[in-house]
């Protein structure tokens, strides 16, 4: 009893040190003073501010762009890339899934300035180039999330539809598609949590006219932290909640079905 207590306890703490810091941003999004130690009263003016600041609107709008433009080519590149390594030998399989692994595991600092020499090399650093380099990293977690989901899958239902005169795009839709179509709707929202608040890489990447929010909060911490930006903090965190509460929704909604 007393071990299970003290177990609790620990755990407590560990979610207390995680989280209090998200905690105190939050109240802070809805204090009416600027001051970080004062309560002023209830207030949503900075939010309201937030939506009316002009250059927090053009960076919000930069980092969908970016976001649902590179998670959506990740999770068809991804997805085919998945096909194409779940069809190949082992020895195949097991190089790309090594060269997978290699942005996952690379730092980001690392990648971003090793692609910030190459695209210079090349290019001009812009809008093309920050996509590009969130694509690097999205398309891994894509190919993660459907290839466990491929490897479920019954090739001989496949090849028997194929037999019976289906066409591959028609037998990969009615046979294949409804099985890894969790693993894919997974990775694509993975795709849009990594875009969303990446900053190392997006900030060796971008040129002049590109901002996100990421590297505009790093730009307007340098020079003060202004109330709005509690409000904006707020805001992406609770967009990443949702999608993780999202995915874990359909996660264990597709436990009791099968179960």
């Amino acid at each position: 009893m007393v071990k299970k207590t003290i177990s609790r306890i620990y755990m407590a703490l560990i979610f207390l040190f995680l989280y209090l810091p998200i905690m105190v941003l939050v109240v802070l999004s809805f204090n009416n003073s600027k001051s970080r130690v004062k309560w002023g009263g209830f207030t949503t003016q900075w939010y309201i501010s937030m939506f009316q600041n002009k250059s927090i609107m053009d960076a919000f709008t930069m980092t969908l762009q970016i976001t649902l433009t590179a998670s959506v080519l990740a999770t068809i590149i991804g997805t085919l890339a998945a096909i194409g390594i779940q069809a190949m030998r082992r020895k195949g399989t097991a190089i790309l899934l090594g060269a997978t692994n290699i942005p996952l595991l690379n730092a980001d600092i690392v990648t971003g300035i090793s692609m910030m020499l190459l695209f210079v090399r090349f290019t001009k650093l812009g809008f093309s180039t920050v996509l590009i380099a969130h694509l690097t990293f999205d398309i891994p977690y894509v190919i993660l999330n459907v290839l466990p989901k491929l490897n479920q899958t019954s090739r001989s239902a496949y090849e028997a539809a194929m037999d019976l005169g289906a066409t591959p795009l028609y037998a990969f839709y009615k046979i294949v598609w409804p099985d890894i179509r969790s693993g894919v709707f997974s990775g694509f929202l993975m795709a849009v949590t990594m875009s969303l608040d990446d900053f190392s890489i997006t900030y060796f990447t971008k040129g002049a006219g590109v901002n996100t929010l990421s590297t505009m909060l790093y730009t307007e911490l340098r020079k003060g932290i202004k109330p709005e930006m509690y409000a904006l903090s707020t805001l992406l965190f609770a967009i990443a909640l949702i999608l993780l509460f999202i995915m874990n929704f359909r996660s264990s909604r597709k436990n009791d079905i099968n179960n």
